[in-house]
């Protein structure tokens, strides 16, 4: 019995620096592309050769040659791009790792800029750059909540919209915040302290507290929504799956003229009392059809935090299915 033909395949790098770049300075990252392909590697000074069957090898070609361009564009490769990168091509032929490195929000002298690390990421951005409406679903770690963040805070000094709204059911608190000691960031800053984390991470501390100081950026729980009008105003509702259908009606209904609004959630984790419907399920079957509104839905695979973490929900899923 014959076995299929193999061949061989050299790329050349400009120094052996460069070529170690792109598989994140980790020769188990060139183990995982030979398993992942079932090809050989090595790999000496500036260049690296592959010997396989030939569709492995244009894989591999494609995936060298997807990175090779992110990191001449300035981005970083780690191991889970590197992963990533070599995932998305074996499954799909696909190598579209580069197209995410271009897309740069916010970013300062003192802050990296915020790009998609997954094409579930990148068409999240560019479904909220194109909607009035969208929903980010998914389970935790995918960037959703922090990915519309960087999407607002472009905006916002892009001069597009004139302030940042940022909200979240206190569900804890039964949203009966007077009876909490202090005022009213103190009452709330526990439920909302992820939100003033991705604030902090993305920008200077004396532009962050400017922006909060002034109110260009404004956090603040659900109630405190009823009754106004949001216009030039980019409005992200976390933790979505924990409104009650007439908090979610209520919050979609605030929108003004040349506003946007990203909903934010995981239906799998609602916290609400037994009895009591999702605003985020009633508002999924009942908006999905309409034009100007997107729904993207984020699977395991899109979690951009530690990689266990991934293991983690899928086993939670496999468990509770």
């Amino acid at each position: 019995m014959s076995t299929a033909q193999t061949t061989e395949l050299k790329l050349d790098f400009d120094t052996p620096q460069f070529l170690q770049g792109l598989f994140a300075n980790d020769r188990r990252n060139l183990a995982y592309l030979e398993e992942a392909l079932s090809l050989k590697t090595v790999t000496r000074d500036g260049w690296i050769s592959f010997n396989g069957q030939a569709p492995a090898i244009l894989i591999a070609k494609k995936v060298f040659e997807d990175l090779e361009a992110a990191q001449r564009n300035g981005s970083h490769i780690s191991t889970r791009d590197f992963r990533l990168a070599v995932d998305i091509a074996h499954k799909s032929g696909e190598t579209p790792f580069n197209s995410l490195s271009t897309i740069k929000l916010v970013g300062s002298r003192t802050r990296k800029a915020v790009s998609p690390r997954t094409p579930n990421q990148l068409e999240y951005i560019r479904a909220i750059q194109g909607n009035d409406v969208t929903f980010g679903l998914g389970p935790a770690g995918t960037g959703k909540t922090y990915l519309a963040m960087a999407v607002g805070l472009h905006m916002l000094k892009k001069r597009l919209v004139h302030r940042i709204i940022l909200t979240r059911p206190a569900v804890e608190a039964g949203e009966a915040l007077g009876f909490l000691p202090g005022d009213l960031k103190e009452k709330v800053a526990p439920y909302l302290r992820p939100l003033y984390d991705a604030i902090n991470d993305m920008l200077d501390a004396e532009e962050a507290q400017r922006y909060l100081d002034e109110g260009i950026i404004e956090i603040a729980p659900l109630a405190f929504m009823r009754g106004r009008t949001l216009s030039r105003s980019f409005v992200i509702l976390d933790e979505a799956q924990n409104t009650t259908r007439e908090q979610m009606f209520m919050t979609l209904t605030r929108l003004g003229e040349e506003s946007k609004i990203v909903v934010t959630g995981d239906g799998s984790q609602v916290d609400l009392k037994p009895g009591v419907r999702s605003g985020l399920h009633e508002a999924e079957h009942a908006l999905g059809n309409i034009q100007g509104i997107s729904f993207i839905r984020f699977s395991p695979s899109d979690i951009v935090r530690h990689p266990i973490v991934e293991h983690i929900v899928n086993a939670y899923e496999k468990y509770r299915q």
